[in-house]
């Protein structure tokens, strides 16, 4: 069995933010990236497979920049077999991310899709189930445990009231949480190996997806720093406060 997993460059969740002057957008310049951590799991959870004898080859796929093949030779370095970038210099919505892996999982023919349920920038929470509804795949999301038996695959899902498990037959997708596994760190002979390991570059033109944006960035600003707090002296000053000048009872 084939398993995609696919994956996102993203700016190091250790960064602090910064946001550009004029407030266009966030600003990148001599900013560190790094992979997506729910796309890290991904991986893991992939190369896990593969270990286990479940999975005969793990492909890893990245749509963005051609600095994202950084992103992608730190898959294989963890244990992919080979990479695919999608490269575009142009922002892609999650529709159109979705429509291009559509197109990739057609040519490829996976057996399932593995997929950070959110990307920690946008954290839109959408590509996942938007590539099920273009593919006709089903789909488990917010998965905390993966199980895969014959055809079929058992996701132990996240969900508000506790856990839920489905099982799906395959082509499936599913989308980790935070739960599912702990990545591991790539060791300096399998960097070194994962530069010798294919990796192909396709443009939306050559999949004949047209990368179209249906929504405006109009202001990105930081959030307002938070105002310090008090101490009070009494039980009675507190409800005072919180009623007189909180005013939340």
């Amino acid at each position: 069995m084939k398993v995609l997993v696919t994956v996102k460059r993203v700016i190091d969740y250790n960064v602090k933010v910064r946001v550009k002057s004029d407030n266009s957008d966030v600003d990148l310049n001599n900013v560190k990236m790094a992979m997506n951590p729910f796309c890290e799991i991904a991986v893991e959870e992939a190369v896990r497979l593969k270990e286990a004898g479940v999975a005969s080859e793990v492909v890893v796929v990245s749509l963005g920049p051609q600095a994202a093949q950084e992103q992608l030779r730190t898959a294989l370095a963890l244990g992919a077999d080979r990479g695919i970038l999608v490269q575009s210099d142009e922002n892609l919505e999650s529709l159109t991310v979705a429509k291009l892996l559509a197109k990739v999982i057609g040519e490829e023919q996976p057996g399932l899709v593995i997929m950070g349920k959110q990307a920690i920038d946008t954290d839109n929470n959408q590509t996942g189930q938007m590539l099920a509804a273009l593919t006709g795949m089903p789909q488990g999301t917010f998965a905390s445990e993966v199980k895969v038996s014959g055809d079929k695959v058992q996701v132990t899902r996240e969900v508000d009231g506790g856990l839920q498990t489905v099982e799906l037959t395959m082509p499936a997708i599913v989308t980790t949480d935070l739960r599912l596994n702990e990545p591991r760190y790539a060791s300096l002979p399998n960097i070194m190996k994962a530069k010798r390991k294919p990796l192909e570059t396709k443009t939306p033109e050559d999949l004949g997806v047209a990368v179209k944006a249906h929504t405006q960035l109009l202001k990105v600003e930081p959030p307002a720093q938070r105002q310090a707090g008090i101490k009070v002296a009494s039980v009675e000053e507190l409800v005072d406060k919180l009623k007189n000048e909180a005013k939340v009872i």
